[in-house]
């Protein structure tokens, strides 16, 4: 047993019951970052251990922002430069999209709470078995519209703002639009997470503090914050310090 832990539970106390209700982020974003690294650090040489040890973190994050009232989550799980790491990696990776897509469909949390679930990223590029298991759980929750979940799998943000342009470009060419027409609201409604607000948080791991192409568009009055903690071993009082900290800055959109 943690000796720390009844400590740990105080504190959340603490900082819960200190958090504005009113105030709580509509939408945070969360790049899941230290997975391989906390398998190295476990001494485990698969390093898939470190991933399945992440979708356990994923859950209890989304437990977490369900409690506080948090409508969106949108979490960070595989680049497309993620396709370039070694291929029994890969393999192991969309096994783990594969089976936790697949769990979505009778998951009693995921229906009892109402929570859509969704993919976004350049789905075409991954296995067919994958894709199959998102249109499942995609379809599963369609109807649903209290919570959102999104899993930006097979992601870049450049791509996303690149296939964006094309698609604007094609209903140019098709007379579907005029050039005056194109403006921020075309673009939104043209990117992988169409018709959804900007996170207002996002949050990353492992103490590194850049984006790596997560919502390039989206992010851009976007408050950050960065954690020391590897995804795998975040805590929910690091979570709570992140609302926190989203909760006592004064936001000033466009300076």
């Amino acid at each position: 047993m943690d000796l720390l832990q009844p400590i740990y539970q105080l504190y959340e106390w603490h900082i819960s019951r200190k958090l504005n209700v009113k105030n709580m982020p509509k939408h945070v974003a969360i790049i899941m970052d230290g997975n391989r690294r906390f398998s190295k650090i476990q001494g485990n040489v698969n390093v898939i251990k470190g991933h399945e040890s992440g979708v356990n973190t994923l859950e209890k994050v989304l437990d977490w922002s369900i409690d506080l009232g948090i409508e969106i989550v949108t979490a960070y799980a595989f680049s497309t430069e993620n396709f370039n790491r070694p291929k029994k990696e890969v393999e192991g990776l969309m096994s783990l999209f594969n089976k936790n897509f697949k769990r979505v469909v009778s998951h009693e949390k995921i229906h009892k709470n109402e929570v859509k679930v969704k993919a976004v990223g350049r789905i075409n590029l991954l296995p067919d078995e994958v894709k199959e298991s998102i249109r499942e759980a995609e379809e599963a929750t369609k109807n649903y519209n209290k919570r959102l979940f999104n899993l930006a799998i097979g992601y870049d943000g450049r791509l996303e703002i690149v296939d964006a342009l094309k698609k604007i470009v094609n209903e140019f060419k098709d007379g579907k639009i005029k050039i005056d027409d194109i403006d921020e609201n075309l673009v939104n409604k043209n990117l992988y997470t169409a018709g959804l607000d900007d996170p207002n948080l996002i949050i990353r791991t492992s103490g590194e503090e850049r984006l790596s192409g997560f919502l390039l568009w989206q992010s851009s009055y976007s408050e950050l914050y960065f954690c020391d903690s590897l995804w795998p071993k975040l805590r929910k009082i690091d979570f709570l310090r992140a609302i926190r900290s989203y909760q006592e800055r004064e936001r000033r959109l466009g300076t």
